[in-house]
């Protein structure tokens, strides 16, 4: 069985991909996340793709997945439209899934905050009319938010509440909580870049 990987996206170069020690989760504990946050969000219908054939009927792995390519990918539609997340940075399986959990987890978790923004938390995983393979995120790899977008406050917002965003998304992202390194570095950048360099 092959990995189901959006056409046109660069994959990671084997002897590029990281090994991750900072996620504490279990494969197993993983891939029932994954399932949970999916029926959080009430979507009409989703899968996952991986390049073993030792799968749930849902695509997620079996305890007993080893695929040589440690890849994977998360689709689903909601309300007609199309949407995927994808990861190949790491060197083990487990590792692309728990960032692709905590990119969807996030993701979902910004929805309930109370701002307005021009389109829907999941824009970024939308996937175009048509074959559906062009425009797919790859997770760790999305292209660089602005800072009060990373903290989820406004632009501009003042030194307090800059302060108290980033204390709160900290907390969110920190390695030991089960958040990336990567993460919690962009929180901190973000807080330093709007603090004109004295953040933490």
């Amino acid at each position: 069985m092959s990995l189901d990987w959006p056409a046109g996206w660069e994959r990671t170069p084997e002897s590029e991909r990281e090994r991750n020690r900072s996620f504490e989760a279990t494969l197993g504990s993983t891939t029932q996340d994954i399932a949970t946050e999916m029926d959080r969000m009430d979507v009409d219908h989703w899968r996952a793709s991986i390049a073993n054939n030792h799968t749930k009927s849902s695509g997620l792995p079996l305890h007993n997945a080893n695929p040589d390519d440690p890849g994977f990918v998360l689709r689903w539609s909601d309300d007609g439209e199309e949407f995927a997340v994808a990861s190949d940075a790491y060197s083990r399986l487990r590792d692309n899934i728990r960032t692709v959990y905590l990119w969807v987890h996030e993701t979902r978790m910004r929805g309930n905050r109370p701002v307005r923004t021009g389109d829907s938390e999941f824009a970024a995983a939308r996937l175009p009319p048509g074959d559906g393979d062009e425009d797919v995120i790859v997770a760790g790899s999305a292209s660089k938010q602005p800072p009060h977008e990373v903290l989820r406050i406004q632009e501009g917002a003042p030194d307090d509440v800059v302060t108290a965003a980033a204390r709160a998304r900290k907390a969110e992202t920190h390695p030991d909580q089960g958040g990336s390194r990567e993460e919690f570095q962009r929180v901190k950048d973000a807080e330093s870049a709007m603090l004109g360099g004295d953040g933490s």
